[in-house]
C-alpha cells in the first residue's frame, strides 16, 4: 500500500511541471487614464459615438452599422484609405454613465498582436472640475501557443495596446486641455 502511494506521489510530481508548461497564454489587462479640463458632457460628445473614432490619430476612417445599439458594428481603417482594418462590435453602451464596451471581432496580428480583445471607454467627472477619461482593455497575446515569437508575446501585446490607448488619450488631452492632478 505504501508503495502505491509513493508511486502515485512520484507520478503527480512528474506530471505537474508538464501541466505548468502546457498552460499557454494568460489574459492581460491594462488601464490608462488622462485628465482633461473640459467637462464630461463635452468630452462624451466627442468620443461617445461608437460609429465615430475620428478623435483617434491612428484612425483614418470609421464605417459601421446600427449606431450605438448593442451589437452595432464598426470597421476602423488605420493610417490611410487603403490601410489595415480592425472590425469591432459594441456590447454595452450607456449615455447616462458615459461609457461603452466593445470587442474586436477581426484583426490581423501584424496590425495589433492580440486575440480575444475587449475594451471599455468611460468619461467621469473630476471633483476639482474637468474630466477623467479611462480606457481599459483585456486581451490575450497574438500567439495562442507556448513559446511565442517576440512580436506576438505578452509584452508585445501589452505594448501595442498601451500605445493605441496612449495615442488616443494624448490626442484628447491636446484637444481638451490638460487638467491638474
Amino acid at each position: 500500500m505504501k508503495k502505491r502511494i509513493f508511486l502515485g506521489v512520484c507520478l503527480a510530481a512528474m506530471t505537474l511541471p508538464g501541466l505548468a508548461l502546457a498552460h499557454g497564454p494568460t489574459r492581460q489587462k491594462i488601464t490608462l487614464t488622462t485628465q482633461v479640463a473640459a467637462n464630461p458632457a463635452e468630452v462624451w460628445a466627442a468620443i461617445g459615438n461608437f460609429q465615430d473614432m475620428s478623435w483617434h490619430p491612428a484612425v483614418h476612417s470609421t464605417a459601421g452599422e446600427n449606431g450605438n445599439a448593442i451589437d452595432a458594428t464598426r470597421v476602423l481603417t488605420l493610417g490611410a484609405a487603403d490601410g489595415p482594418t480592425i472590425s469591432e462590435i459594441l456590447y454595452k453602451f450607456s449615455d447616462e454613465k458615459m461609457s461603452y464596451s466593445y470587442r474586436i471581432t477581426e484583426v490581423e496580428v501584424d496590425v495589433l498582436p492580440v486575440t480575444n480583445y475587449s475594451s471599455h471607454l468611460t468619461v467621469m467627472p473630476r471633483e476639482a472640475g474637468g474630466s477623467v477619461i479611462e480606457w481599459r482593455g483585456a486581451f490575450y497575446r497574438g500567439y495562442p501557443n507556448n513559446d511565442p515569437p517576440e512580436e506576438l508575446n505578452d509584452a508585445a501585446a501589452i505594448a501595442a495596446v498601451s500605445a493605441v490607448y496612449q495615442a488616443g488619450l494624448d490626442a484628447l488631452t491636446a484637444r481638451f486641455g490638460a487638467s491638474g492632478s
